[in-house]
This record gives structure tokens, C-alpha cells and sequence, in this order.
């Protein structure tokens, strides 16, 4: 039940990191802050796609 998912900085829309996600458990999009090496510093990172 777990799928590969990306996450996207949402400020400057870079892809950084896979994860995994339990799909019976977090049916919808994940959300964690993560550190952005474009940007320099932690920021909101959302699954995308």
C-alpha cells in the first residue's frame, strides 16, 4: 500500500526529495518542512506528481 511520492519546494518549485506514503493512512497530498538546497533554508515542501 505504500507509493513513491515527490516533494516540491513551494517557494521555488525545485523537486528535492522522494519519499514513501501510506495511502490508506494519508489519503491526501503530504506537507513537511523540509531544508531546500536552492534556497538555503528550511521551507514547506508538498507532494506532487
Amino acid at each position: 500500500m505504500r507509493v513513491q511520492v515527490k516533494l516540491a519546494c513551494t517557494e521555488c518549485k525545485q523537486r528535492n526529495y522522494d519519499t514513501t506514503k501510506n495511502k490508506r493512512t494519508n489519503p491526501d497530498r503530504i506537507e513537511l518542512k523540509k531544508y531546500c538546497k536552492f534556497c538555503k533554508k528550511h521551507t514547506l515542501h508538498k507532494e506532487t506528481k
